[in-house]
């Protein structure tokens, strides 16, 4: 986002599309703010206060009535001035106050334009303005896009204490407890002459290793929010006619892929998102895996593949009417081959609605019997994937999380495993090792609040919210 961070900035603040209601919001840090509002209403608002009112063109028509509100910097979202023009959602009404907003920053007053440089906002920089202006840590503005994605009430909620501060202040507690061991090191270091050893005194080995406790709470609850807001993939695989596409209409709720008695039907991929417990499952249903002639079957395989190696886990379906198919397990071997390590495979036994009594369905410890027609086995069988994908029972002090958040934090953990090292040697030159991974460590914690993220991490993140927010 190659802005410049000092201009006023004006967007609609609403979804695309027409609604009752649509937002027009303006945010300046200027001495001229209150004369811009006053020459585009015609009025001075009261701070803070709705004022129901038109909002006139050039010529004093009115293209809307709506209310305004005028927030006073740094009592305001962005921190700096803002104006919110709230009328009614139709896209060419919007587009026509945006224009006006636009249009009044030009003119003139005592020989000075109102707002200079006003300009439409690129998407995320109001809430980019917010970060730069201290209102808000990068945790809690990635929050912000989190809230508005959020896709049920567990994520809402989570979402909803990483916006009020839940995670940084967990990050921030461990980071004053980490500043606090890194002076003690360091004044160590500032008075080696001293018979005191200061580190045993002050217990710098006890407070390391309740700091690395400290953290691994903190690890534990961050994997479970960048679970609640990310989920996992899952890929249906087996052979054809095992029930792999009824396996998905059944844990979707609804008739999403083709089902049929002929092999082969299944012959693109097929994907959808079901939530269990709140969490996400990307569920992609997929080709049968065998030996075909036919070209478009053998394209489908072919994606099959594709997807089984990018998944974080898959269930093989067999048929279990046909427990002893001999080409079914050797394409369960031939898939656990090309499987990335550390890629967990459930066998699911499906169709025991008309298997045999007592047939023997392999002797995998993972695995799960059901009947996709009649529904039994189902629920054993979100609850293993839930236990899969290593969610523990919400709690209320869940906060959502991302990828980037894991590993900054894992690499916390390296430094300090590292310090550990150090601080068990004792030594002049070791100490000085040791200070040098608490700071890494420190930095390392900077960057999940921003205090050290470099501009392109900065940009790349405000650059994925949406217009205006």
């Amino acid at each position: 986002m190659l802005t410049n961070n000092l201009d006023p900035i004006v967007s609609i603040a609403t979804a695309p599309g027409r609604g009752a209601v649509g937002i027009v919001r303006v945010s300046a840090a200027s001495d001229t703010f209150n004369d811009y509002v006053r020459a585009l209403l015609g009025k001075p608002l009261q701070a803070r206060v709705a004022t129901y009112c038109p909002f006139p063109d050039v010529l004093g028509e009115a293209i809307d009535h709506g209310l305004a509100i005028s927030f006073v910097a740094p009592h305001s979202y962005t921190g700096e001035s803002v104006l919110e023009l709230q009328a009614h959602g139709g896209p060419a009404v919007l587009q026509l106050l945006v224009q006006r907003c636009l249009e009044v920053a030009q003119q003139q007053v005592g020989g000075q334009l109102l707002l200079p440089n006003l300009r439409l906002a690129q998407p995320g920089e109001f809430t980019q303005r917010a970060f730069l202006n201290g209102k808000m840590d990068l945790a809690q503005a990635e929050a912000v896009a989190d809230l508005i994605d959020a896709s049920t009430a567990q994520a809402v909620r989570s979402a909803a204490r990483s916006l009020s501060g839940a995670f940084s202040h967990a990050v921030g507690d461990l980071r004053a407890h980490l500043v606090t061991l890194r002076m003690l090191v360091e004044s160590t270091l500032d008075f080696p002459e001293e018979e005191i050893d200061f580190l045993q005194q002050a217990d710098a080995s006890g407070q390391l290793a309740r700091l690395q406790a400290q953290l691994q709470q903190v690890m534990h609850q961050t994997q479970q929010g960048v679970l609640l807001r990310e989920g996992i993939t899952v890929v249906i695989a087996g052979q054809p006619n095992a029930g792999k596409s009824s396996l998905l209409n059944a844990l979707a709720g609804a008739e999403l892929a083709i089902v049929t008695p002929i092999a082969g039907t299944t012959r693109d991929v097929v994907a959808q998102t079901i939530q269990i417990n709140g969490v996400p499952l990307h569920i992609l249903d997929t080709a049968g895996l065998r030996d075909s002639t036919d070209e478009v079957e053998q394209i489908g395989i072919a994606k099959a593949w594709e997807e089984i190696q990018k998944a974080d886990a898959v269930l093989f379906v067999y048929d279990a009417s046909q427990a002893h198919n001999q080409p079914a397990q050797e394409a369960n071997v031939a898939l656990r081959q090309r499987l990335p390590s550390g890629v967990p495979v459930l066998s699911v036994w499906n169709k025991s609605d008309i298997a045999s009594h007592g047939a023997a369905l392999g002797n995998d410890h993972a695995q799960v019997v059901l009947s996709a027609k009649t529904g039994a086995g189902l629920a054993h069988l979100r609850d293993t994937l839930l236990k899969w994908a290593g969610w523990d029972t919400p709690t209320e002090g869940l906060y959502m999380a991302r990828k980037r958040h894991v590993v900054a934090l894992d690499n916390v953990s390296t430094h300090l495993q590292a310090a550990s090292v150090w601080l068990d040697e004792h030594t002049g030159d070791h100490l000085d090792l040791l200070a040098e991974e608490l700071r890494l460590a420190q930095v390392a914690l900077g960057d999940i609040t921003g205090e050290f993220s470099a501009d392109d991490l900065l940009g790349e993140i405000f650059s994925r919210f949406c217009i205006g927010k």
